[in-house]
């Protein structure tokens, strides 16, 4: 049973639909802590959910002239505050480096790093972190100037590559070599904007990236169709929520709001029907997924319209996906592993159930 404070956060759905203030209604003794989920807890009371997001990397996260962000890690960060404190514009992006993003998840700095972290075994095994969901297949390769004539990474034999330090990218590079019989010339760079002045300055031969962050670096230059991504794919990068694993509601809590983001595109349910679908729809998975039927969620402190809340904020998984990295985009990358299960691609949800 839910304790009777977490429904007085809650309104009624035709309030809720209003985009009014959400969490104000919530309160709790302390003594009502460690019942409710302390970081839930923490995070209602701040009124706001920190993201740690990418310093600037066009489809991620980046800001413009006037200072607005943009980008997938945005887009997940309003549905994430959608989802636990009713408005997608309750959040805090925090601008994070590949040195710092680690850390300052640790240290309590944000609650949850969208910062394209690759969840390895080595890190999954570290106490302080959880690994709460694949939000983006990735994989790493190589950008090159086109007038180089290079049509495969076998050909980089030698080369000076640029590749932000302390990542598993530099050690993909170094195994990519040692595998191929290869030698690379490391030249490691701290920021995405670092690598790239060292790119076009000719200090390096490639750029060494995810294959989706070599995309919108291309387009910052100043002529991207002078330079090509080679189609050389060395690794696997699973991009995945990160949060503390001092709370596993918590960690359980942000799954599911992705969960159930990748469960709306394979149903249909869109952040222009969602609202409706949520009174007619005919499939019982739908009316749960959306709240009609019941609150099942209650066990990780979310009521019955967490998940509409989340797609109507930012749209199902495809929404967000094209807006920020596909046809709708600069980047017009294509789906590819990232498609649903039953068109080929991976993202594959749990029954909501």
């Amino acid at each position: 049973m839910m304790p009777t404070a977490f429904f007085d956060f809650l309104m009624p759905r035709r309030l809720a639909r209003a985009a009014t203030a959400f969490a104000l209604g919530f309160s709790v003794s302390q003594s009502q802590t460690a019942e409710l989920g302390t970081q839930m807890y923490e995070l209602r009371e701040r009124g706001v959910v920190r993201c740690g997001v990418d310093t600037g990397l066009q489809g991620f996260a980046r800001q413009d002239e006037d200072g607005n962000w943009a980008g997938f890690e945005v887009d997940l960060c309003r549905a994430y505050a959608a989802a636990f404190l009713g408005s997608p514009d309750r959040i805090q992006l925090v601008p994070l480096t590949t040195q710092e993003r680690l850390d300052a998840l640790a240290a309590g700095d944000v609650d949850i790093l969208l910062r394209n972290t690759t969840w390895t075994l080595s890190r999954d095994a570290m106490e302080r972190f959880s690994f709460a969901g694949v939000y983006y297949y990735d994989g790493q390769g190589f950008l090159v100037p086109r007038d180089l004539a290079i049509t495969s990474a076998h050909e980089l034999d030698g080369a000076r590559i640029c590749v932000l330090q302390d990542t598993t990218t530099a050690l993909n590079l170094v195994d990519y070599a040692a595998g191929n019989g290869l030698t690379f010339q490391l030249v490691e760079v701290e920021t995405v904007r670092a690598g790239l002045n060292a790119y076009g300055r000719g200090e390096c031969d490639a750029l060494s990236n995810d294959l989706s962050g070599l995309a919108g670096m291309r387009m910052t230059l100043a002529e991207p169709d002078a330079h090509v991504i080679l189609p050389d794919v060395i690794s696997k990068e699973p991009l995945s929520a990160v949060v503390a694993s001092r709370d596993q509601k918590f960690a359980d809590a942000v799954r599911w709001v992705l969960f159930a983001l990748v469960a709306a595109e394979e149903y249909g349910v869109t952040a222009a029907n969602a609202s409706g679908l949520a009174e007619t729809a005919a499939s019982a998975e739908i009316r749960r997924l959306l709240g009609s039927e019941g609150a099942l969620a209650e066990g990780l402190y979310l009521d019955g319209e967490f998940a509409w809340r989340a797609i109507e904020a930012s749209g199902n998984y495809g929404e967000i996906f094209e807006r920020n990295l596909g046809t709708q985009s600069g980047l017009a990358l294509q789906r590819g592993i990232n498609a649903q299960w039953n068109e080929g691609g991976l993202m594959y949800a749990p029954p909501f159930r």
